[in-house]
């Protein structure tokens, strides 16, 4: 609980050619040895990462990618991983050698980042290796564009001060709970304690809806399913009572329609992406055919049980709504399938391990696809028969 998850940090690719000095960036930057220095062509092989505060702007994630040039054997697999990488960044540090700059590469790669909606600041490293005459060169094809040398700490300093510039502009992630509750409200968060509960600690929605209550100023009463109605009996004053979504049938018979319900899935669905697109996405479920293909995806990794909510409960409860088969494919991880064509309904997590701006590019690129996309705790919520219920109050 004492660190920024990288889902809630600016998460920053350094792209650029081979040696056109990423990694040398990424340690001027952090005052670290995070990332091999070597004039060797593809010495960065996997994407680096390095979380750090950015002062005065907060936290980001930095991420040293492969040379998107790289021409060694294992060249075109580097690159798709940096793709990967760069596709789900908040912004970009686009860095070019200015000895070796290639107008034709720079619109390339400028091309790539607008079609993917990656603001960026471009910089032209070597400075110090540079002519006037090349750099008033390079500025007739790039007005927008900082020079910089990595080997100097005055250059990197003011580097710094632009990026935070930049920084500023972006949107920030909305809040959890603002809007919905107001200050000095009162909320109530079930904690159901099972087999897939880690020992000893909190999982992350849990932890990120507490530190949101509380730079709202809202007070915050956490409690197992099981002890839910002695809490509710002592506490008549709250605002919002907020469960795992596997618990939503035992918890809406205990609230009784006394407070507002949702799940904390609900809530990162309402925060991370689009929701009216992923309530869409419930429209879906009432036109599956028996053998539907079902993709049902997460964002973190983790040992399943018997009672995975995930692999487990949504098929089995999907199955018996609809008294069908499905065909199931089962994703963990950050990855996202590139051709989602052959599904007819995609479930996702509620995404607390991704940044907004990836949640939705999930998004898009399923309504692209004309692939329907939804979230946990609204098919939970759905099949549970109180989906109306779970989002009115967030709505």
């Amino acid at each position: 609980m004492q660190n920024t998850p990288n889902s809630n940090r600016i998460n920053i690719a350094i792209i650029g050619s081979t040696n056109a000095g990423k990694s040398s960036l990424l340690n001027s930057i952090t005052d670290q040895e995070i990332s091999i220095v070597s004039d060797v062509k593809g010495t960065t092989t996997d994407s680096v990462k390095k979380a750090m505060e950015l002062i005065p702007f907060g936290p980001v994630l930095f991420i040293d990618t492969a040379g998107l040039d790289d021409e060694t054997e294992l060249g075109k697999l580097r690159i798709e991983k940096a793709i990967k990488e760069i596709k789900k960044s908040d912004f970009a540090i686009y860095i070019i050698d200015g000895n070796n700059f290639s107008e034709r590469d720079y619109k390339e790669n400028i091309s790539f980042l607008k079609k993917n909606n990656i603001p960026c600041i471009v910089a032209i490293n070597k400075e110090d290796l540079l002519s006037e005459e090349k750099k008033n060169e390079i500025k007739k094809s790039i007005k927008d564009c900082i020079f910089i040398s990595t080997k100097k700490r005055e250059s990197i300093l003011n580097f710094k001060d632009e990026l935070i510039k930049k920084l500023n502009i972006l949107e920030e992630e909305p809040s959890l709970l603002k809007g919905i509750v107001s200050y000095g409200g009162k909320i109530v968060l079930v904690v159901p304690i099972d087999s897939e509960a880690p020992k000893g600690r909190l999982i992350l929605p849990q932890v990120q809806v507490i530190r949101d209550a509380l730079d709202n100023g809202l007070q915050v009463i956490v409690c197992r399913d099981t002890e839910l109605e002695k809490t509710l009996e002592e506490n008549k004053n709250i605002d919002l009572v907020i469960t795992d979504s596997q618990a939503f049938r035992i918890v809406d018979e205990i609230v009784k329609d006394r407070f507002p319900l949702t799940s904390f899935s609900i809530l990162f669905a309402r925060q991370k992406g689009d929701l009216d697109k992923l309530l869409d996405g419930i429209s879906q479920i009432k036109n599956l055919k028996e053998n539907s293909k079902i993709l049902i995806t997460e964002t973190c990794t983790h040992n399943t049980s018997h009672e995975d909510i995930g692999r487990v409960k949504i098929p089995k409860l999907l199955e018996k709504k609809l008294e069908k088969k499905f065909d199931f494919t089962f994703l963990a991880g950050k990855d996202f399938p590139e051709n989602l064509g052959k599904f007819d309904l995609i479930i996702h997590c509620g995404g607390c391990m991704i940044t907004r701006k990836n949640m939705e590019n999930r998004i898009n690129y399923c309504n692209n696809s004309g692939v329907k996309i939804t979230n946990y705790g609204l098919v939970l919520a759905y099949l549970t028969g109180i989906l109306e219920k779970a989002i009115k109050s967030i709505i």
